[in-house]
């Protein structure tokens, strides 16, 4: 179960980039997906890493997207 992982993720990033974003959306899924985009580009996959991201991992790829 890696919804608590999403929703500390999403938290870390919304508090930091809030107002650069125009819309954010958390898809509950199955199988242990787990992507990230950022205006069409996909920043991370856990499908393509073979795990899930650790904490404070996705906002600076999510910068560098931005």
């Amino acid at each position: 179960n890696y919804l608590p992982r999403a929703v500390r993720a999403t938290d870390e990033i919304l508090s930091d980039l809030g107002e650069q974003v125009g819309e954010w959306t958390l898809l509950p899924s199955r199988g242990g997906v787990f992507e990230v985009t950022v205006n069409g580009e996909l920043v991370y996959s856990k499908k393509e890493t073979g795990r899930h991201a650790e904490d404070g991992e996705l906002l600076p790829l999510i910068r560098a997207a931005l």
